[in-house]
């Protein structure tokens, strides 16, 4: 088998080692970090990548390393080929492994900035900072329309309102260190912005399971949406996370 790997560039260790490991032959084409801060932009750039194989691609299916990311990638439609994206609200599930594993960490810390080394390496812009925790509008949007679809509005809004109120009191710096790196920038400048905001600072074990399994093709349902050609991706309530998008 052959596959394209469409990823973030935050998770460029992860994904080349995942692919160097993989059984398959496995192409990767990276894409910058904080487009998901403009959802629709990010979702045209990924379907432009979707688009752009024809019929008579060498590939047997194009992998998406993302997750929802803000509803980034919902509504994004399979084209010729297969297209396998894991069930994960954003890319800190990828880093740890898993859904179950990211819900006990928020649950346990909302208010968490998350460091990762191939994130500080590529350094931060005026418009994105550094920390993949940041609760964007666009994660915001994706939030309520889910706690609406699960809970109702008048439920939504409160805990809406919940949310906000962290926002405002990050408490938690955490360094996820996925053992690919001699380099300390990252565990430092987590350390560091933990000294100056007051924060605790913690490092965690990361796991790289999901994305060694996405570009392995070990994919399991609970896991992983795989979509047919001319199928697409639809926000659902639950664990879920993602589905398939009925027919009209």
């Amino acid at each position: 088998m052959r596959y394209l790997c469409i990823a973030c560039d935050v998770l460029a260790r992860p994904v080349y080692l995942s692919a160097s490991l993989s059984p398959h032959i496995v192409d990767i084409s990276l894409e910058r970090f904080g487009w998901h801060i403009h959802p629709k932009q990010l979702r045209q750039i990924l379907q432009a990548h979707i688009d752009s194989l024809e019929v008579d691609s060498p590939y047997d299916a194009l992998l998406l390393a993302y997750g929802l990311c803000g509803k980034a990638t919902e509504g994004l439609r399979a084209g010729s080929i297969p297209l396998v994206i894991p069930r994960a609200h954003d890319c800190i599930t990828l880093f740890l492994g898993g859904r179950d594993r990211y819900n006990q960490e928020f649950l346990s810390c909302p208010g968490t900035y998350w460091y990762v080394q191939d994130f500080v390496e590529r350094g931060e812009t005026e418009e994105i900072p550094l920390s993949i925790g940041a609760y964007t509008s666009a994660a915001a949007d994706a939030s309520y329309s889910e706690f609406v679809e699960k809970y109702g509005a008048d439920n939504a809004n409160y805990l809406m309102e919940v949310m906000s109120a962290w926002q405002a009191h990050y408490e938690r710096a955490v360094y996820i260190d996925l053992g690919l790196s001699a380099q300390n920038s990252a565990f430092a400048r987590a350390q560091s912005d933990a000294k100056n905001h007051g924060w605790r600072f913690e490092q965690v074990t990361g796991d790289m399971v999901l994305i060694q399994r996405l570009l392995s093709g070990e994919w399991d349902e609970q896991n992983f949406l795989v979509l047919q050609p001319g199928q697409q991706i639809e926000m659902v309530g639950g664990d879920e996370v993602i589905g398939l998008r009925a027919n009209k």
